[in-house]
């Protein structure tokens, strides 16, 4: 159920550290990605994995093959466990799910850190992607779970900030370590994924589980016990699960069988599936992955001046347009129209870039252009795409099957994610296409076609509890009336959610 008008963020302070613990995990997926972009451009690295390429700035260059692997291998990986996570979710709950995220994270990196052997290297790199994937799955399903409507757009918000914000924090520790001369300067960089799972490890032991999974279960006692954690003292949580319980029972009602297969069969599910996973694979379209996996690599092939700097500022621009997110649009934003912007105002920025340089390349003033542009993409993306496309994700799912369906819709955006990042060195490295910002051809199209997809089918769900998302969905609703529909099951008046439905 929806929390009462007057309750303040200071009386919800358990449910914000338990979520503020859960945004750790995109913060450790971020730092990921900061580093591994980077130590693609540092002698240090390229003196093990790499070859001399005297035509090039840095006089050092990496196979396409190799930048492919290094790169996709994560979020292969990560495409693997989101892809199995319904099936685990039966049987471990999200806090179990995590602990293993971080076991696999620190195997992984002692991989890394301990081989110069570029398939042992591999091995690592799909590791963590493995334990990437738990990482993004298991955080998200246990925010959306356990915070209330009218803060989970605030905490899916919060967990895109850590995203880029762990991204930024990868990039200044490359760009500080860079000029070492030895395996310093990349050993240094991928220490700091020991510290992100040692938090959330020891943080693990002192909050609930999430109450729906417990309720979903049938471990209504402990079920009750989590939501009396997460909500203010005294609040009516009797009412939360008695609401939670019955739209779990009208679901079970509908399809008593909970599988991979129930996610497709009822026309409901079919259609929330469908929604959910094509929502989280919006920030794909915009060749996001394309930018943040290769932003020091692309600058440096672009002979961009000071390309580590430039890497930094890209992801400090990132960085606030999520803040300005957090603090004015979350609250008064539409994120239908929020996210139709943010589609065609990448897709138009990718096109310029591409032109930009196709008729200047090398130039100065091209590398000048190609960076403000660069920053101006990262805040229409990080603003209006990423964070509304995952929100999607976990908003629209059934209750029955959320586990499933995050699952895929995760599995299918780290499988985009996957063949941007190993197609784009095809594209941008010198030793094959050597397109370099004319890649953004391709992505103008993509980011289009998704802001007309959003325009006609993704439904607007901002401020409502997931059981009146449940009965818009159970009434058959198109995309366009659910703004405006009121919800016709009983909510006792001092648990009514925000009377303001954004489009």
């Amino acid at each position: 159920m929806a929390i009462r008008d007057d309750e303040t963020i200071r009386q919800h302070w358990r449910c914000f550290v338990a979520c503020g613990l859960m945004v750790l995990s995109p913060f450790q997926y971020g730092i990921d990605f900061g580093l591994i972009g980077g130590l693609q451009a540092m002698p240090g690295f390229l003196m093990i994995y790499g070859h001399k390429a005297p035509n090039t700035t840095i006089g050092w260059n990496i196979s396409t093959v190799r930048q492919q692997l290094i790169t996709s291998l994560m979020t292969l990986g990560a495409f693997v466990s989101s892809a199995t996570a319904g099936l685990v979710a039966a049987k471990l709950g999200r806090k179990a799910c995590l602990w293993l995220a971080c076991l696999g994270c620190v195997v992984s990196n002692v991989v890394m850190m301990t081989t110069t052997n570029i398939n042992a290297l591999y091995v690592g790199r799909l590791l963590n992607g493995l334990a990437n994937g738990y990482f993004m799955t298991f955080s998200q399903l246990f925010i959306q779970e356990s915070s209330p409507a009218k803060y989970r757009g605030l905490f899916l918000s919060a967990f895109q900030f850590c995203t880029s914000f762990g991204t930024l924090i990868g990039t200044i520790v490359d760009w500080a370590t860079a000029a070492r001369p030895d395996r310093s300067a990349y050993l240094i960089p991928l220490g700091l994924i020991y510290i992100i799972p040692l938090f959330l490890t020891i943080g693990l032991f002192f909050i609930p589980e999430s109450p729906r999974w417990l309720i979903l279960r049938g471990e209504l006692d402990e079920g009750r016990k989590s939501l009396k954690w997460l909500r203010p003292t005294g609040a009516r949580i009797d009412i939360e699960i008695a609401a939670i319980k019955a739209a779990i029972d009208n679901e079970r009602e509908m399809g008593s069988q909970v599988g991979i297969l129930d996610m497709f069969k009822k026309p409901v599910d079919r259609r929330r599936t469908i929604l959910a996973v094509c929502g989280v694979t919006l920030q794909a379209a915009t060749g996001s992955m394309f930018i943040i996996s290769y932003k020091a690599y692309f600058f440096t092939m672009a002979r961009v001046a000071n390309p580590f700097a430039m890497g930094c500022v890209l992801s400090a621009i990132g960085l606030f347009a999520i803040v300005i997110n957090s603090l004015i649009v979350v609250r008064y934003g539409r994120r239908r129209v929020l996210l139709m912007g943010g589609l065609s105002i990448c897709g138009i920025l990718q096109l310029i870039v591409a032109i930009v340089y196709d008729k200047n390349p090398g130039a100065t003033a091209t590398g000048q252009v190609l960076v403000a542009l660069s920053c101006l993409y990262m805040m229409s993306y990080n603003g209006m795409v990423a964070t509304y496309a995952w929100l999607s994700g976990g908003e629209l799912p059934s209750q029955r099957l959320r586990s499933y369906t995050f699952g895929l819709a995760a599995a299918v955006a780290f499988f985009a994610a996957w063949l941007t990042t190993f197609t784009a060195p095809y594209f941008i490295n010198p030793d094959s296409l050597n397109w370099g910002p004319r890649y953004g051809y391709i992505w103008f199209p993509s980011s289009i076609v998704a802001a007309v997809w959003v325009y006609f089918f993704l439904p607007e769900v901002q401020g409502r509890t997931l059981e009146e998302i449940d009965e818009m969905f159970e009434e058959k609703l198109p995309a366009r009336k659910f703004r405006k529909y009121k919800c016709v099951r009983k909510i006792p008046t001092d648990e009514k959610p925000e009377t303001q439905h954004e489009d």
